[in-house]
């Protein structure tokens, strides 16, 4: 999500989840017809793209448009004549009605835990004769799995994140808290989070989603840290009705209700979790290390306020991100002229979101250790690294208590194909501890633990 992640949406300042131009409206359907040039050669060919910066981030939507108009002119024969604008770039209540209808852009961004369906159902083209053309594809790390079934490739990751905690550096100063020394345990969060609280009016010392999915995304998040599943290995039963699953809830509960450092405001959509972050009486929330930067671009977040340190006592890492995948009505021309953008944009080291010589030359923020595309071993990989470090202009202190907490601790990827109905049925416990004093975990562990039986066993 991403994010949802890496937001899914993230280096340079960019959010991972952009396109930029302007044209004619062919439908979103990735079927442009390609024209005859004199003498049989190929003529142009159009394609369509989704997920422009936001008009409230102008760097981000001006670098992004210069890069459409420079990929164009290197392509004369490419056009990219339409362009949907929308943020945050996955939305369930958008995305879902155009995926049914087919009427997703050529070009399409997709966050993880919806790359597995797509490719089952046959909602993404299969890009694999096509792959060998990407400079960047041989050094991709093993993220570029998500996008593969029976030795076919249907998308391309573009970034990629692990949880880790969130906190206001200058909030905890405040009440009295190291921010050197953030928690390291759930126990400690709670700590923080009272102090905090007791700030005064405003104050909320940890911040949760409770709906649109995003409530179930952070459960599955916080399960996986303490070491529980959501669904089983085989993927057809469900999981989290467990000591794991009931330690989640039990402890919102007691930060919601004993401890009143939880605040009454219920963040349904993920952009309202960032909101309040970002206006700084907020300590502290589960997130990828691209929260960061988002709070900065998207949503006026005093960017030096703000750190990442690991997930609290954390023995797996929620493993999200997102990519892109091309319409499966797209001609063998266009999937080549989308995967063509695909690299420019978002893979060349130097080029599109790994500019950082521009980022740096925008006062966008550069030297944050991600998107992770690429095996550190490889070109690509020691490229971006060397770019990233050659124009640095942020703190990576940052950054650091995240990027040494999470070593060593293995990442999972999310519940199957389909992670976003699991979500939802997830988002009803969530929101019970955060609205009722009296919810019974175990009565809500046991209900979605039904609606999810039901539903794995529809789908076979």
């Amino acid at each position: 999500m991403k994010a949802q992640k890496l937001s899914i949406l993230l280096v340079s300042g960019l959010t991972l989840a952009a396109a930029a131009a302007c044209g004619s409206d062919d439908g979103g359907s990735g079927g442009s017809k390609t024209s005859a040039a004199p003498g049989g050669a190929a003529g142009p060919v159009s394609i369509s793209i989704n997920c422009e910066p936001p008009k409230t981030n102008k760097a981000q939507r001006a670098t992004f448009e210069e890069d459409v108009a420079a990929f164009q002119k290197l392509n004369p024969n490419i056009k990219i004549e339409k362009v949907t604008d929308a943020f945050p770039c996955y939305d369930p209540k958008t995305f879902e009605p155009k995926l049914a209808s087919g009427d997703l852009e050529t070009v399409f961004y997709v966050n993880f835990p919806n790359v597995g369906r797509l490719i089952a159902s046959g909602q993404a083209a299969d890009i694999t004769p096509y792959v060998n053309d990407l400079k960047t594809f041989a050094d991709y790390n093993n993220e570029i799995d998500m996008f593969k079934k029976d030795g076919k490739v249907y998308g391309l990751p573009t970034d990629g994140y692990g949880m880790g905690l969130v906190y206001n550096k200058a909030v905890f100063t405040k009440a009295g808290l190291d921010p050197n020394n953030p928690p390291k345990t759930w126990a400690e969060v709670q700590a923080a989070a009272k102090k905090i609280a007791g700030l005064g009016q405003g104050y909320v010392g940890y911040g949760e989603y409770s709906g649109n999915n995003v409530g179930g995304w952070h459960f599955t998040a916080s399960i996986y840290g303490r070491g529980g599943s959501v669904i089983s290995d085989d993927g057809k039963k469900a999981a989290f009705n467990s000591p794991e699953g009931k330690a989640v809830l039990q402890n919102l509960q007691q930060m919601r209700w004993v401890d009143n450092s939880m605040g009454s405001q219920l963040y349904i959509e993920w952009p309202a979790l960032m909101k309040a972050m970002a206006g700084g009486k907020m300590g502290m929330m589960l997130g990828a290390p691209d929260v960061l930067i988002s709070l900065r671009n998207d949503f006026g977040g005093k960017f030096e306020n703000y750190a990442i340190t690991a997930q609290p006592e954390a023995k797996a890492l929620f493993n999200g991100g997102a990519g892109y995948m091309i319409n499966p009505k797209a001609t063998p021309e266009q999937i080549k002229a989308g995967l063509k953008w695909i690299e420019y944009e978002f893979l060349t080291p130097g080029k599109g979101q790994l500019d950082y010589v521009r980022a740096k030359g925008q006062g966008l923020t550069v030297g944050q250790p991600y998107p992770d595309l690429y095996r550190p071993d490889t070109p690509s990989g020691q490229a971006v690294d060397q770019l990233r470090k050659d124009n640095a202009n942020i703190d990576a202190g940052q950054f650091a208590g995240w990027v040494e907490g999470s070593k060593g601790i293995p990442p999972k990827a999310e519940p199957g194909p389909y992670a976003q109905e699991i979500y939802a049925i997830l988002d009803t416990p969530m929101s019970a501890v955060l609205t009722r004093k009296d919810a019974n975990v175990d009565q809500l562990l046991s209900d979605a633990e039904a609606k999810v039986n039901s539903l794995l066993a529809s789908k076979g």
